[in-house]
């Protein structure tokens, strides 16, 4: 893929990327039992690229709204250390991870689906959506990916960001020995 110089440039400043759920890390859809639990698909693709990118030092944090059991044991999976769930201000809780994490905005990547995704998206140093990204925030975005929410585009931020880090080779090296 062919990625333009100012998204590789806002990328290599990039120390943590921040991730919406529902529609970014999920296809959006919701499942939910009889007994009130939630059910939520992942992908493993993503995850193994999110721990690649852990790997090299880049930290990740989780902002949604929705609050959920499984959103908290996938954070725990895949090394997610900074997660905030329930939450109504998007930016609020992104000016708190900056605070706690010593970040400058321009440090920061987020990466959402809809208009409560906007103003933190608005703030941080690479702003990113998927391709079903709601069509007023999409003008907003740094990059939309090529592969949809919920298979395979948090991969493909992971793999962008590590591209323009310097990083990637590294990571995928011991996959073809």
């Amino acid at each position: 893929m062919t990625i333009s110089e100012d998204i590789l440039t806002r990328a290599k400043k990039i120390k943590c990327v921040v991730f919406d759920v529902d529609g970014v890390m999920t296809d959006s859809g919701l499942g939910i039992g009889d007994d009130g639990q939630e059910y939520k698909t992942f992908s493993s693709i993503d995850g193994l690229g999110m721990k690649l990118l852990r790997n090299t030092g880049v930290e990740m944090a989780i902002i949604t709204g929705r609050t959920s059991n499984v959103v908290k044991k996938r954070a725990e999976t895949t090394g997610i250390a900074h997660f905030y769930q329930g939450v109504e201000d998007k930016l609020e809780a992104f000016n708190d991870l900056l605070q706690k994490m010593h970040l400058q905005a321009n440090e920061v990547a987020f990466m959402g689906d809809d208009v409560v995704d906007a103003p933190a998206m608005l703030r941080c140093g690479l702003a990113l959506t998927v391709p079903s990204g709601h069509h007023l925030l999409k003008p907003h975005a740094h990059y939309i990916t090529t592969a949809p929410a919920g298979r395979g585009a948090v991969r493909e931020v992971c793999e962008l960001i590590m591209q323009a880090q310097g990083t990637l080779e590294a990571q995928m090296a011991p996959f073809f020995k």
